[in-house]
């Protein structure tokens, strides 16, 4: 996919002025767009979805100014972030490619920078980058950040809440806090944001979010419509024993419908039956 050039910090100004030559695309082209590229890999409909997006990416990658690294470069890695989500993107999600695209943006120049860093090479285990990117959270929980050194007792807490080795969290706190660049360093002279802010985001990325949730909405639709089936009583007794945070108790329901404690019991049995039949019948 050929993008704009984008060589140096003295072709920036060009750059910035050259992308603003691909148009915003409305919510309806968007679309269009995005589903020819997916149903049949149409690369000129993903080379217009990045494109009108270089704006965005570019606006991003300035808030990163201030690691020693070049914008261009910034710029450069967020812009595969921009392809890596339109080949993820799913029109069908009901949501725009940019909320979408931020995270992968974000998440590529994030990367880049953490690995640009010289503490990048501190640790190579999942548990240790886990401790590096935790450790000073951590720390300010247990009210010892502007104390200097961990005590013995904070050491272990935090080693168990991690699941690393006390020595690592010794070592790990010699480096971030004593002899490397502090993450409390604020970025730039005129920003808010120290660097540990920015460090790269653990969580979960926003396209698995999206499944998810779009996932859930779709089991309660089905779950909605098979509740149809049930009559009144069988749909109230669902509602009490099964939807509730704090369920009724069988007793409670017994003397609600005055009928036993077992009548009850045989009730929600042979109407969850009904509702997984429902269920499977609906998928």
């Amino acid at each position: 996919m050929h993008l704009p050039i984008l060589s140096s910090e003295g072709s920036l100004s060009l750059y910035l002025q050259e992308i603003k030559r691909f148009p915003i695309l409305t919510a309806e082209e968007e679309y269009m767009l995005a589903k020819r590229y997916k149903e049949h890999g149409d690369a000129e409909a993903a080379h217009k979805l990045v494109t009108s997006h270089l704006r965005l990416v570019a606006k991003i990658a300035m808030g990163y100014r201030g690691y020693g690294l070049p914008v261009t470069d910034l710029i450069s890695e967020g812009n595969v972030g921009i392809m890596q989500a339109v080949k993820k993107f799913d029109p069908e999600k009901g949501f725009r490619l940019a909320t979408y695209a931020m995270w992968w943006i974000r998440a590529q120049i994030q990367e880049y920078v953490l690995h640009s860093w010289s503490l990048v090479k501190i640790g190579t285990t999942a548990a240790q980058k886990k401790l590096f990117f935790n450790l000073r959270k951590l720390k300010n929980q247990l009210g010892s950040i502007d104390d200097g050194s961990l005590s013995p007792e904070n050491v272990r807490e935090i080693a168990n809440r991690l699941n690393v080795k006390e020595a690592e969290v010794k070592d790990m706190e010699g480096r971030l806090f004593s002899g490397d660049q502090s993450l409390n360093v604020q970025i730039g002279h005129e920003a808010n944001t120290e660097w540990q802010d920015m460090i790269v985001d653990d969580s979960e990325a926003q396209d698995k979010v999206f499944e998810k949730k779009d996932e859930y909405l779709h089991r309660k639709k089905l779950f909605n419509e098979a509740l149809k089936i049930l009559n009144p009583r069988e749909k109230e007794i669902i509602k009490l024993r099964r939807l509730r945070d704090k369920p009724k108790k069988l007793e409670e329901l017994s003397q609600q419908f005055n009928i036993s404690r077992e009548r009850v019991r045989q009730i929600e049995e042979k109407a969850i039956e009904k509702l997984q039949k429902e269920i499977s019948n609906i998928t």
